[in-house]
C-alpha cells in the first residue's frame, strides 16, 4: 500500500486476490474498515481502478491492477454526520503524533448501526476537533463495546497512515487478558480461520470448510492462573480478525466468562457460593481486557510499550472465583 496524496491510499491487488470481487479486494487489503463501509465507498464513487471509478461491488478485480480509494472524501459523510461530544476519556498517553487511551467497558468505538452517538468517535471529535479531518477521527482499530483495555488513535495522517500500514504488516503487538470457563491446563495456539457466520450474519464462526470464506486467524495463549472451574490466561494477537478471542476460545470449549454472544449462556460451577452466582448474573460483559499496546512510534521509530491495570470489575471476578 502507497500514497498517491494526502487523501488517496493506493493499493495494488496481490496475485492470490485475483478474480475476486472489489469489495471482497478491498476487506482483505483495508481490514481496519468494516465490509459494509467499503461496499458503500464503491456505490458512492470513491473507489477507483486502474484510474476509472468502479462502482460495482461484484466486479472480478484482477492480479496486478492499481486500486485507489479516496479515504477522506469517502470518510466525509460519516464525519459530517458525527458530532463532538463532552465524554470524559481516560488517556494513557499523548504527544504530537498519538494518542493512547485506556477504553471503559460500553463505549462503542465508532457510530454505526443503531449508534449515531456517545461513541469514541465522538468523544475525540470534542477533545481535538481537528481529529474531523483525519478518517474515522484517527482510528485505527477497534475493540468490542463490552472489551475494556487500550486503543491508539492516529492524530495527524502522518501517523495514521503509518499505524494503519503497521496493523497490515502485523508490527502493532496487542495482549489481551481473559477468564474463562474450564480448566486450562497448558498455553497453546489456535490457528483456524474465521468469517461470517453462515445463518446469523452479524456474528462471526471459525470455518472450518476449505470452500468457505474464513480468513486467517491466529490466537496463542498461556496460563496466568488455574482456578477450580476457571482459568486466568494472557492472549496474544497474530491477526486481528472481529470478535477473534471471543470466537476462537469458544472454539475450542473455554469461551470468556460474560460473553453473551458465544458465551453459550450462563452456567454455574458445581460447588459456586451464593455471592459468586449473583455475581456472575449481574456480570454482563466478556471478561475481556486489553492490558498490554506495543507499536513502533511514527515518529521516533523507537518501540513503545502501554500497560493498562485489569479493571475492577474482572479483579472481583477473579477474587471470587479464588
Amino acid at each position: 500500500m502507497t500514497d498517491n496524496n494526502e487523501t488517496q491510499l493506493t493499493l495494488e491487488v496481490p496475485m492470490e486476490l485475483t478474480n475476486k470481487r472489489l469489495d471482497q479486494v478491498l476487506g482483505r487489503l483495508m481490514p481496519q474498515y468494516s465490509r459494509a463501509l467499503l461496499q458503500r465507498w464503491i456505490k458512492d464513487g470513491h473507489v477507483k481502478v486502474n484510474g476509472t471509478v468502479m462502482m460495482q461491488q461484484r466486479y472480478k478485480a484482477m492480479a496486478g491492477q492499481i486500486i485507489t480509494v479516496d479515504v477522506l472524501a469517502a470518510s466525509s459523510e460519516l464525519m459530517a454526520k458525527a458530532q463532538p461530544q463532552n465524554i470524559q476519556l481516560d488517556i494513557v498517553h499523548e504527544d504530537q503524533d498519538i494518542i493512547v487511551i485506556n477504553k471503559p467497558v460500553g463505549l462503542v468505538v465508532h457510530p454505526g448501526a443503531g449508534r449515531n452517538d456517545g461513541t469514541l468517535l465522538n468523544a475525540l471529535l470534542h477533545y481535538i476537533p481537528k481529529l474531523a479531518q483525519l478518517p474515522r477521527a484517527g482510528i485505527v482499530h477497534r475493540l468490542d463495546k463490552d472489551t475494556s483495555g487500550l486503543l491508539v488513535i492516529a492524530r495527524n495522517l502522518m501517523a495514521h497512515k503509518k499505524l494503519v500500514a503497521a496493523l497490515q504488516a502485523r508490527e502493532v503487538k496487542r495482549e489481551y487478558q481473559a477468564i474463562v470457563r474450564g480448566k486450562i491446563i497448558a498455553g497453546g495456539t489456535i490457528n483456524v480461520p474465521i468469517g461470517r457466520h453462515q445463518t446469523k450474519r452479524t456474528l462471526m464462526a471459525v470455518i472450518e470448510n476449505g470452500n468457505s470464506k474464513g480468513r486467517e486467524a491466529v490466537t496463542h495463549y498461556r496460563v496466568i492462573e488455574r482456578m477450580m472451574q476457571h482459568t486466568y490466561i494472557q492472549v496474544m494477537l497474530e491477526t486481528g480478525r472481529t470478535h477473534q478471542i471471543r470466537v476462537h476460545m469458544a472454539y475450542i470449549d473455554h469461551p470468556i466468562i460474560g460473553d453473551q454472544v458465544y458465551g453459550g449462556g450462563m452456567k454455574f460451577s458445581k460447588g459456586a457460593s451464593v455471592e459468586l452466582r449473583q455475581f456472575l448474573l449481574n456480570f454482563k460483559r466478556q471478561a475481556l481486557h486489553a492490558a498490554k499496546l506495543t507499536l513502533i512510534h511514527p515518529t521516533t521509530n523507537k518501540e513503545i510499550e502501554f500497560t493498562a491495570p485489569l479493571p475492577q470489575d474482572m479483579q472481583e471476578l477473579l477474587q471470587l472465583l479464588r
